[in-house]
């Protein structure tokens, strides 16, 4: 589990395909200075599992099902990942529950530059849009953030200069995709009560 607060800008050193899955390996030395095989890290809001870890990178293993449902694939050396290690039991949640399991991706619409902070707007696949509501939380790449206004297939959200200049938000171009997960509460919720997809 995390929180969506993303602690550092990582960068890919290498990715390498191994048939329908890929070895990523990434520097980070925050969220590697504790970390031992087998624990979680979020990548660009996918839970990874550390293979190994030494002098501030670590690598992973992404199987198809992630390559295929996030932006993972399209990765590659040099490009930047927002990194945040898995929650504890003291960790404060300054977020919300991410799980780290990315339920589609979406799109970079526009960006609306206001005095000190950006509106981002983004595409919305229609399988995800009962789950997000206004003043709800969304995940994308990582980061937890409020949906201010949302339509049938989009929403926007506004990122303060902190999350502007710590993330790869803060880069993101028009047309660049990013990785989405809504809040599992909604799902959660509709499953409790019944309802049909």
């Amino acid at each position: 589990m995390f929180t969506g607060i993303i602690e550092e800008l990582g960068t890919v050193v290498a990715i390498d395909p191994l048939g329908d899955s890929a070895r990523l390996t990434i520097r980070g030395a925050t969220v590697t200075s504790d970390a031992a095989h087998g624990d979680s890290i979020s990548v660009n809001g996918v839970c990874l599992t550390v293979v190994d870890n030494a002098d501030g990178v670590f690598t992973a293993d992404v199987m198809g099902e992630s390559l295929d449902r996030s932006t993972l694939g399209s990765l590659a050396a040099g490009s930047a990942v927002n990194l945040e290690r898995a929650a504890t039991m003291a960790t404060r949640l300054g977020g919300h529950i991410v799980q780290g399991h990315v339920d589609g991706v979406g799109a970079v619409l526009s960006r609306e530059a206001g005095d000190q902070w950006e509106t981002v707007t983004f595409s919305l696949p229609p399988q995800l849009a009962r789950y997000v509501v206004e003043k709800g939380s969304i995940t994308v790449d990582g980061i937890s953030l409020t949906v201010m206004a949302i339509t049938d297939d989009t929403f926007s959200v506004g990122l303060i200069p902190t999350t502007l200049k710590l993330t790869t938000l803060g880069a993101k171009g028009v047309g660049e995709q990013v990785n989405l997960e809504v809040d599992i509460m909604a799902k959660y919720v509709e499953k409790l009560l019944g309802a049909k997809a």
